[in-house]
């Protein structure tokens, strides 16, 4: 009966020993610095960086009809077939 008892003990310090290591300080002082390092840089999240790249996709469709159209109106003004709009 006291062998769980003893396990829970030794599980509990153990825990209490990992929780004050300086493994642990050394993890969040770490985090720290990566954290300001890398909040000094101009950086764009996902979902910034994926709407962004949504727009530019919409942006390249347009394009492409746009030039298309450009390139019609140009060979009927080149075929004298009618005058540019």
């Amino acid at each position: 009966m006291s062998t769980p008892r003893f396990l829970d003990e030794i599980g509990s310090r153990l825990s209490e020993l990992a929780a004050n290591s300086p493994a642990r300080d050394i993890e969040k002082n770490v985090k720290a610095m990566l954290g300001s390092a890398f909040s000094r840089l101009d950086l764009v999240t996902r979902e910034e960086f994926d709407v962004q790249r949504e727009v530019l996709a919409q942006a390249r469709q347009k394009l492409g009809e746009l030039e298309a159209r450009v390139a019609e109106l140009e060979a009927k003004l080149a075929a004298g077939g009618g005058r540019p709009a």
